[in-house]
């Protein structure tokens, strides 16, 4: 039986990478998706090929007003509002010499702000639903890489804001659930290394101390965990902030190669 049958899911950012992964396996699992972003053509052409159970609506949210607007969209085109995914982000190259004012609001207002009046505006749907709202971080979040200050301290505070609201509000039946991801290789995530330098096959020149598995984590990987944790299978668990990586976070001592001593 599909997991999202009759079920309407908004998923931000959702024209490319990891959203358009979960936006397609959503509608394979019974759903209706408001697949938001940017990209106006990429999100056209994503509904055409979906079909009649995706509805795109294009929107930035560095605009305050946005986010009243995707949940508007989402009731004129469905009805109803089971599930909710924020996971667009905005991911910018910035430390402490180069995040100047301008810089450090416009990431927390896609990042931190406009999550938390999603689920504001989203609120009386979900609780009428007993729906549930999956936050995608980043391992960044823990303290972050020198070159990523301002996108790191946002995902920071969506991490806080997740803890937050998964406890405020598992009372009215809505689950607020996140993942802090690791190393996935989307389209962007591709663009972005080659315009640091890597040569066009960096993906399979990464050692064991970086994909233990032998292979970068796909969208599709991440897809799965999300409809899980849209889905009534991972009630009635809320506020759980879990790392989504192909080996631990904090504390990590990699493994040496012929080290089989115990310590």
């Amino acid at each position: 039986m599909a997991r999202l049958k009759d079920k309407t899911i908004i998923i931000t950012g959702a024209t490319s990478g990891i959203g358009e992964a979960a936006a397609r396996l959503c509608i394979a699992e019974g759903a209706q998706v408001l697949i938001h972003g940017l990209d106006a053509p990429a999100g056209k052409a994503l509904v055409e090929e979906l079909g009649t159970k995706a509805h795109f609506y294009q929107a930035d949210l560095k605009d305050p007003s946005t986010p009243k607007k995707i949940i508007a969209a989402a009731i004129a085109a469905f009805g109803q509002i089971d599930g909710l995914v924020n996971n667009a982000a905005y991911i910018v190259r910035s430390n402490l010499d180069s995040t100047d004012v301008t810089l450090f609001d416009e990431v927390m207002a896609v990042n931190v702000r406009a999550p938390m009046l999603l689920i504001k505006a989203a609120r009386p749907y979900l609780r009428a639903t007993q729906g549930s709202v999956v936050n995608i971080g980043s391992v960044n979040a823990y303290t972050g890489e020198p070159r990523l200050l301002a996108y790191a301290v946002s995902k920071g505070a969506l991490m806080t804001l997740s803890r937050n609201l998964g406890n405020v509000l598992a009372t009215e039946q809505i689950r607020v659930n996140h993942f802090n991801l690791g190393w996935v290789l989307t389209a962007n995530e591709y663009k972005y290394k080659l315009a640091d330098g890597l040569p066009k096959d960096w993906p399979e020149q990464l050692g064991a101390d970086e994909i233990p598995s032998g292979k970068m984590t796909q969208p599709e990987d991440i897809a799965r965990q999300i409809v899980f944790w849209l889905s009534d299978e991972s009630r009635p668990i809320s506020g759980t902030v879990m790392e989504l990586n192909q080996y631990p976070i904090i504390a990590r001592i990699p493994s040496k190669e012929g080290d089989n001593h115990d310590t």
